[in-house]
């Protein structure tokens, strides 16, 4: 993996684009209950060699497992996983359990001083994020009942996106094709995952670092259907697609990670303890993964590379 680190002609010139993938784990190799095994898949089809060797590496291309126990007995969750994801801190060694849902106190302590956004903002370096709000979200801003990847954009001192920015092409729902949204009654057009893939690339090529959460993965791990579970994963990999085939790959890093197994074992409707995929395109893909065995260390393999 060391093999492939290329250095980078400015660390602030370069870009990097964090897909964050709620509940995807590497470690059932039986098709029939794991969906992001299919055989129609283009981007995700990485997956069977991650579960087959562990990681993969070539050319501005690479991909490992990432622990997501933490060395804290139980089933990873949420919150402390997503913590430790955004600041490069074992939350779970440091609640002693694992935490599921928003994040309680401690955790947001943890974020308020140790966010990825707090960090890369110290270090002059601009990151969004860039997923759209409906009205009823500022309803729970105003309880403080927030994600974890909320709760770290805000520490970093960044603005939320609304739906106004969404209409205008500056942002993308966490349901990027929007079916969500117009099952809630908003008469937002339904979007292709082609373009959507197409509009965050564009974004990504305007930020220094930007981030994307997409949940549904989660949604349909915990629901065991295997006929959505099976739409969710194509419609997610359409969209990877697309983005990986319009962004500038020569400036920007794209990575995609994960918080907690949960869609790759529909035979269960609990998260698992398997390891998550970290994968990573662009001209400083090997270097990021090269520095990266769980999800506390992605934090600061992103920090690294703008400060080399």
């Amino acid at each position: 993996m060391n093999g492939l680190i290329q250095a980078a002609a400015d660390p602030l010139d370069q870009k990097v684009l964090l897909v964050f993938v709620d509940g995807i784990g590497v470690g059932n190799p039986d098709p029939a209950t794991n969906p992001l095994l299919r055989k129609d898949l283009e981007v995700l089809s990485v997956m069977r060699l991650l579960e087959e060797l562990g990681e993969v590496a070539v050319t501005r291309f690479a991909a490992r497992v990432l622990d997501a126990t933490l060395g804290v007995p139980g089933l990873p969750q949420s919150a402390t996983g997503q913590a430790t994801l955004l600041t490069g801190v074992n939350a779970a060694a440091l609640l002693g359990r694992h935490l599921s849902g928003i994040p309680n106190a401690a955790l947001r302590r943890l974020l308020a001083r140790e966010s990825l956004f707090l960090k890369l903002a110290r270090l002059g370096v601009a990151g969004d994020f860039i997923n759209a709000f409906s009205p009823e979200f500022f309803q729970f801003l105003k309880r403080r009942r927030l994600s974890t990847t909320t709760w770290a954009a805000l520490a970093g001192g960044r603005w939320l996106r609304t739906f106004a920015d969404l209409a205008a092409g500056r942002a993308l729902y966490q349901d990027f094709t929007n079916l969500f949204l117009q099952n809630r009654g908003y008469d937002y057009p339904l979007c292709r995952p082609e373009t959507a893939g197409a509009t965050l690339a564009a974004l990504a090529g305007r930020q220094p670092f930007l981030m994307y959460e997409y949940f549904l993965t989660d949604f349909a791990g915990h629901g065991r259907d295997p006929e959505f579970a099976g739409v969710v994963v194509r419609l997610l990999d359409k969209f990877l697609e697309s983005l990986l085939q319009r962004v500038d790959l020569e400036r920007v890093t794209v990575l995609l990670s994960s918080d907690h197994g949960n869609l790759e074992n529909l035979s269960t409707k609990s998260h698992t303890t398997n390891p998550v995929p970290l994968l990573a395109w662009g001209p400083r893909a090997g270097d990021i993964v090269g520095r990266c065995r769980s999800l506390a260390d992605i934090t600061p393999a992103i920090l690294a590379m703008y400060q080399e």
